[in-house]
């Protein structure tokens, strides 16, 4: 006579063995701050013990969550996002949750209806335009969503995003006191919020200051390696040529800084170049970036932690709309302006 399968075990099994509620043994597991680390510790052994492995699939049924969070990123050419992955997986993962990474070339209505059908507790917004309808639809469907970096006024919720300003405005006062007065930008897409709170900061700025940005002088586009390149090339060969490019992030300058070394004019003798947001590139020996710096790690960790916030508060906590200060950081692209005037 064939011998009978043993029976499966389950977190009941290992609550009775550790001597503690099934629930407790759900949240030792998820490794929640809610339970001690006696206990956690108690939890897991019982748990090796009895050969229990947790079933996703059965926590999901049990509470209704897949304690999934999605991260859409919909500007997949844009080497920023690469960098927010480890602290928002790190900060879930402590908080019991799982980063699922959502890629898409746009953020139509139909990602919304993929997002929904994933099963996904909660989306961070990483690359919402001024147009977007996708937060219209997750609003619509009660899907908790945060944005993170860009965020879209049409729709309120809760947001980590950077005051661009300060940051800016130092860089503008380094800009008149090393004599530059030829000024030339190369700005991020006009249906972001990021590309359209940075000029506006940057041309307020120079204002103050008795400078500004003419038209010919600015160049728009995608915040990636090419709209640097080619932004820089058309900008470097204006008959009087701008001392200082300002660019609208630190991809966009790592462009610039290649489009100058082919036209063989050099940084900084005869055009400076700051970008903005201080990806760990930027501070390389062989690039020395001056860039407009903010604490990327931090808010990501942010993004994370207001959305389980949302999860477990529900919808009607008040938004939380977290801003992150910027200051500049002089290094080896930003100098005094050329002492001789037009194309060198």
């Amino acid at each position: 006579m064939a011998s009978e399968l043993p029976a499966s075990v389950t977190s009941h099994d290992v609550a009775r063995l550790a001597g503690v509620s099934q629930p407790t043994v759900s949240r030792a597991l998820r490794d929640s701050p809610k339970v001690s680390a006696d206990t956690k510790k108690r939890v897991r052994r019982a748990a090796i013990a009895l050969g229990y492995v947790p079933s996703d699939a059965g926590r999901a049924l049990s509470s209704g969550r897949t304690r999934r969070i999605g991260l859409l990123v919909t500007d997949l050419e844009n080497q920023f996002y690469a960098h927010v992955i480890a602290p928002m997986h790190r900060q879930l993962n402590a908080l019991g949750f799982q980063l699922s990474l959502q890629t898409e070339s746009s953020d139509t209505g139909r990602v919304a209806e993929r997002l929904i059908a994933d099963g996904l507790d909660g989306v961070l917004l990483a690359t919402v335009t001024l147009d977007s309808v996708l937060p219209f639809r997750l609003r619509d469907r009660g899907i908790p969503f945060v944005y993170f970096n860009r965020v879209s006024p049409a729709v309120d919720a809760d947001a980590t995003s950077v005051d661009p300003r300060a940051g800016l405005a130092e860089a503008a006062e380094e800009i008149v006191q090393l004599g530059h007065r030829r000024i030339a930008a190369i700005f991020g897409p006009p249906n972001t919020s990021t590309a359209e709170q940075r000029e506006i900061a940057l041309r307020e700025a120079l204002e103050l200051r008795g400078l500004s940005i003419p038209m010919q002088s600015s160049f728009r586009g995608p915040f990636d390696f090419n709209t640097g390149f080619e932004g820089a090339r058309r900008l470097l060969q204006q008959d009087q040529r701008p001392t200082v490019l300002v660019c609208g992030n630190d991809v966009v300058a790592l462009g610039a800084l290649n489009a100058a070394r082919e036209m063989m004019i050099r940084v900084p003798e005869q055009v400076s170049v700051i970008g903005f947001d201080d990806l760990p590139p930027a501070r390389w020996p062989l690039i020395q970036l001056t860039t407009v710096a903010f604490d990327l790690d931090a808010m990501a960790r942010r993004a994370a932690e207001l959305i389980v916030q949302r999860i477990e508060g529900g919808p009607d906590a008040p938004y939380v709309h977290e801003v992150f200060p910027t200051h500049l950081v002089r290094r080896a692209t930003l100098a005094a302006a050329p002492a001789t005037s037009g194309n060198q």
